[in-house]
Parts: structure tokens; sequence; C-alpha cells
């Protein structure tokens, strides 16, 4: 590997840096660069779902999440996504709602409810309409500047849309490390914020580790073979629809190749 350190924006990294109960500094400090909560919130952050080594199975590609409660019984989940994945959006809301009903149980005591808030962060465009690169959503209504309820909150981060320029908030400082590709990245982010270096000198220490290392390439080869099978499955779809003589217009949306991949198949001898 020609790196010395290990990707951040890896899920399984990412977890070991945020969501090991040992981390809980680095964890608080990223929270609170992302979202609006009273200052006392964060006098407890609790992870739900802690990262243990020994109950990872190196075999299975599952979602790597970090599930957090703060002092007054918040929930938060948060996740990384490097590959564009399908339904997003809906698979967020989905587990938003789950979260609420979770609380709720079987008695329907609505009282208890707490906030559920999701922070995604994508190494892709997730938001197409917008060139920001933080965006919280809630239930509300725009024509009349309303909201309606924050019970379900959605922050969405996408590394992409991070401008070269610092903007003054710690917030960059975080996404710049998560999308950091080169030695000096983490140097010049450690410098700028005390917060960020002790998670800069976390992933250097689970970069030194032999263990941590084969599980980050058992893991990468998982999500290889994993995209390989999904596009063999895209492309033999793809195949099958020019046989039946679809237009190459509606090939394209039904399977998301490009035009010149469905060109390529046109031509080649099968």
């Amino acid at each position: 590997m020609d790196k010395k350190f290990l990707s951040p924006k890896s899920d399984l990294i990412f977890k070991l840096l945020f969501g090991d109960e040992r981390s809980n500094e680095i964890l608080t400090a990223f929270l609170k660069a992302v979202l609006r909560l009273p200052k006392e919130d964060y006098d407890e952050v609790i992870i739900v779902n802690p990262f243990l080594l020994q109950e990872y199975d190196g075999d299975k590609l599952g979602i790597l999440d970090v599930k957090v409660k703060t002092k007054s019984k918040k929930v938060i989940d948060i996740e990384i996504q490097v590959k564009p994945t399908t339904e997003m959006k809906e698979r967020v809301l989905f587990y938003s709602s789950k979260m609420i009903t979770e609380q709720v149980g079987t008695g329907g005591k609505f009282q208890k409810i707490k906030r559920v808030i999701s922070i995604i962060i994508t190494d892709y465009a997730l938001i197409a309409e917008s060139e920001k690169y933080h965006h919280r959503f809630t239930l509300y209504d725009y024509e009349n500047n309303v909201e309606f309820t924050d019970i379900i909150e959605v922050n969405t981060l996408e590394l992409t849309k991070v401008p070269q320029t610092e903007d003054g908030t710690e917030l960059w400082n975080w996404l710049k490390f998560l999308s950091a590709e080169r030695e000096e990245d983490l140097d010049m982010i450690a410098e700028k914020s005390p917060q960020v270096k002790k998670a800069v000198v976390r992933l250097m220490e689970l970069s030194k580790d032999e263990k941590t290392r084969m599980m980050y390439e058992s893991r990468q080869k998982l999500e290889w073979d994993y995209q390989a099978r999904e596009r063999a499955a895209v492309v033999a779809i793809a195949k099958n629809l020019l046989a039946m003589n679809i237009p190459v217009d509606n090939i394209i949306s039904a399977t998301g190749l490009t035009s010149d991949e469905i060109y390529e198949l046109q031509n080649a001898d099968y």
C-alpha cells in the first residue's frame, strides 16, 4: 500500500475513529461541528453500538454506522458512503422512521419520542440542486417559512463539494480530514484544529496496526467483489435489452450505463 495512512473515508476506518468508546472526545468534537444542539447535550455522548474488533465479521459486507445518544436522549446515526447508493434518500428516511418507532414501542406513548438525527457523509453529489456541502433537513413549509417539527433531522455532508479554500468553520476542517489523500493534507489540518489533530493522531495509530490493515484490505476486497458482481449483473441486463431491440436511451435509463458503454456492448463479440 503506497499511502502510510488508511483512508478515513473507509466506513471501517471511520467507525474505528468515531465508533470506539476510547474516541469519545473525537466523536463529540465532530458532532459539535455538524449539529445545532444545546451545549449540555454534549455532556453525555454515548455510543450505542461501539465497535468491537473481536465481534467484527470480515466476511460480511454490512453497513458500518455509528449510533449515538446524547444527554437528553436524542438519537444520532452517522454513516459514510463512498460509492453512489441507489435510493439513498429513501433509505435514510426509512431508518429515521425506524429509530422513532423503536422509541414508541407497543405502548403508543408519543410524548416519549426524542429527536432522531441522521448524518450522511457522501463522497459523491447527493443533493444535485445545491452547491453547498452541508444541508440540514427537517419537516418544513418553505412557502410560509414554518417548521412543522424537527423530530426527524437529516444532515448531509458532501465531500466532493467542500471548497479548497477554508471557510472559517470547524466543519470544513473535519471534512478536509475525511477526504485527505496525502500526509501533507493531514498535517495542514492538524495545525489548524487541535480537535482534528487528535483524530489525525488516532488515524496514524490505526494505520500502523497490522490487524487493522488486514481488516481494511479485507473490507476493500469485499467491496470490489460486490461492485464487480453488481456490474456484471447490469451488463447482462443491458445485453438482454439490446437483444430485444429496446432503444438505447431506455437502456441507459434502466441500467445507468453510459452511451459509450452501450455502444461497446453493441459491438462486442458475445
